[in-house]
């Protein structure tokens, strides 16, 4: 009988760096691992959370599930996002286990399954999750405001729901829905060019088209799911409406003021948060000339905003932790500090080029800069807990990403890597609460 105990860490990892070489006694196994998985063997397991007392790891794998069921049993795109819910949470958490992180984080598509329900054309290539196909935008400039609310209890939205029932009756976890954003959204269905030059030049229109996504698409699906689940959660996601992209200037007064305004009057506001704005360090950059459009976008702002007054706007529609994503390039001190200054945990991602088999010249130099990289984010982290007043399971019977944050595990990601993080976080010390707290 198939046991995925004996696949804890590193030997589940191991196992996935000679499956992705080939090797096919590993892709045997894999197949009896995932076999018993998808029968519900290991169910039971799945019940067991973290320890609160650590520093935990988690990790966004569902790419990873979905070239593993490819490749084993010619699962493809559509049917492995839109078919089976137990056998896309199961098979996601076994590969969770096998990877070795400690926390679970269910994921999916999120900007396709939320551009979809409209109508938008969507694209769903083989062995890579869907998308809205860039070319044939839903919406433009004289039709949006007759975008209506859809029905959620059919297509994607039923989808998502039945994989959140069947995620809590296995991890015990609260239900989090993932939707984009309104601006993502918006970038989506309408087309990230048009928008963006709207945003230069016509930010009342692009406002406008925010808060009517909030007001007929994003707020009725928030409250469907509320309604839905008594203890729900729910996470927005809005990388394209990030520093990054279009300027902290813009971020703050665009993206971020549509989801304030989604949330206005929301009973459960305090249950919706936004952890994934990239690029805090253009906070930062003098302001230089550029000339194409998304350049634009950025230019017209990086002077205006500092890092302080991003994060502040940032923690308004993410009041649950702090989040340091790789793509931000600041030194994780900042986060720390703005942390224990705000009584916040601290996550700290690890970027999916970081991890990127097919981006890294030099392996043993990439060995030898993560580890002291994944070292400093444990430290900083646990002295976090230590000094906040920190939740009594520390997060770890929550949905949401916490401390050292995978943000993207794929077929391409190098498990060598992934095995050295995972020892920082694994070898690091218990977390000694603060007096008073309860240990």
């Amino acid at each position: 009988m198939t046991k995925i105990e004996d696949y804890a860490f590193p030997d589940g990892l191991r196992l996935l760096t000679r499956w992705q070489a080939g090797d096919e006694e590993a892709k045997q196994k894999m197949t009896d691992i995932f076999d018993a998985a998808i029968a519900g063997e290991f169910d039971e397991n799945f019940s067991i959370l973290a320890q609160p007392d650590r520093v935990n790891s988690t990790a966004s794998v569902h790419m990873l599930t979905l070239a593993l069921l490819n490749d084993l049993y010619g699962i493809e795109t559509w049917d492995y996002y839109n078919t089976d819910p137990y056998r896309y949470v199961r098979s996601n958490l076994a590969v969770g286990r096998l990877l070795g992180v400690r926390k679970f984080y269910l994921t999916w598509a999120v900007y396709a399954v939320t551009c979809e329900p409209l109508g938008q054309k969507m694209m769903y290539p083989d062995k890579f999750p869907p998308g809205a196909d860039p070319d044939v935008p839903l919406i433009n400039r004289e039709n949006w405001h007759l975008l209506e609310t859809p029905d959620y209890r059919s297509g994607a939205p039923r989808i998502i729901e039945d994989i959140l029932r069947v995620n809590q009756e296995l991890t015990g976890l609260p239900p989090l829905l993932q939707l984009s954003a309104p601006y993502s959204l918006a970038a989506d269905i309408y087309g990230q060019e048009p928008l963006l030059a709207d945003v230069v030049n016509d930010p009342d229109n692009v406002n406008a088209l925010l808060d009517h996504l909030g007001e007929k698409v994003i707020g009725p699906w928030m409250d469907h799911h509320m309604e839905t689940f008594a203890d729900g959660w729910i996470e927005l996601s809005d990388a394209s409406g990030s520093p990054f992209f279009i300027g902290p200037e813009n971020c703050k007064n665009i993206s971020i003021r549509s989801i304030r305004q989604l949330l206005r009057d929301k009973p459960y506001r305090r249950r919706v948060f936004d952890n994934n704005y990239r690029g805090d360090f253009v906070a930062e950059v003098k302001k230089k000339t550029r000339s194409s459009r998304r350049k634009a976008a950025q230019d017209t702002s990086t002077d205006k905003v500092g890092l302080l007054e991003l994060t502040e706007a940032k923690v308004g529609v993410n009041p649950v932790f702090i989040m340091r994503l790789e793509a931000d390039k600041v030194d994780i001190s900042f986060y720390e500090e703005q942390a224990i200054q705000r009584n916040l945990p601290l996550t700290s991602g690890i970027g999916s080029p970081q991890i990127d088999r097919n981006s890294i010249e030099d392996l043993d130099g990439a060995k030898v800069e993560i580890a002291n990289e994944s070292r400093a984010f444990v430290e900083a982290i646990r002295h976090v807990c230590e000094t906040i007043d920190l939740p009594e399971d520390n997060h770890v019977g929550a949905p949401w990403p916490s401390h050292i944050y995978f943000e993207d595990v794929n077929g391409q990601s190098e498990f060598e890597l992934v095995e050295i993080i995972l020892n920082e976080v694994n070898n690091s010390a218990p977390i000694r609460r603060p007096s008073g707290q309860a240990s």
